[in-house]
């Protein structure tokens, strides 16, 4: 019985970790074999082994299950290096932003992009989920570079981070040349004289 003056709590639902961890899995698997317009909750569900009331529970939509998932995912494959100097940090991050694209993530992460552009709140959801944090960790090895006195202490950072992303972003779009360490190279020479 309750005490007067006292509402009872209703038991809070943790997540699993394993199930949680197969959501965000499945979610990445589906994405990269058949794209973004064609996942549904149901086909995460499915794969995961989990309720379609257990997706919707912890997460608004398929799109706030991609975005965990593919955040979680970038943030664990491109970490970032401190190796010294802003050169050999930026160019190790690049090489390994390279790296995970080339063994897994490329497919989607040219389908998200493509659905960033005809979905609106989609587009705004890409950009401050996935877009910001990549550039948000590149910034701030630039910042550790001013700070180190490898870089100008004027030294314009956005601008910067256009020119290294730019690229990559190109060749991704448009797959005509590949994204490798002698492009990464190139790039991180050209950008870091």
């Amino acid at each position: 019985m309750e005490e007067p003056g006292k509402e009872s709590k209703a038991p809070v639902r943790r997540r699993s970790k394993e199930s949680h961890e197969a959501i965000l899995q499945a979610a990445l698997d589906l994405l990269e074999r058949d794209g973004y317009k064609a996942l549904t909750v149901e086909a995460i569900a499915a794969l995961a082994g989990v309720g379609k009331q257990t997706i919707y529970r912890w997460w608004p939509s398929k799109g706030a299950v991609v975005f965990e998932a593919f955040a979680t995912r970038a943030a664990l494959d491109v970490p970032l290096p401190n190796l010294g100097t802003v050169r050999e940090d930026v160019l190790a991050f690049i090489e390994n932003t390279f790296r995970s694209l080339n063994e897994g993530m490329e497919k989607t992460v040219r389908s998200l992009m493509a659905e960033a552009q005809f979905d609106a709140e989609f587009g705004k959801e890409f950009r401050q989920t996935f877009i910001e944090a990549r550039r948000k960790a590149l910034k701030t090895l630039l910042e550790r570079g001013i700070q180190q006195g490898d870089l100008p202490p004027d030294a314009d950072l956005d601008f910067l981070l256009d020119m290294i992303y730019g690229p990559m972003w190109y060749r991704l779009l448009n797959q005509h040349a590949p994204l490798d360490a002698h492009f990464a190279r190139q790039l991180i020479n050209f950008v870091l004289k």
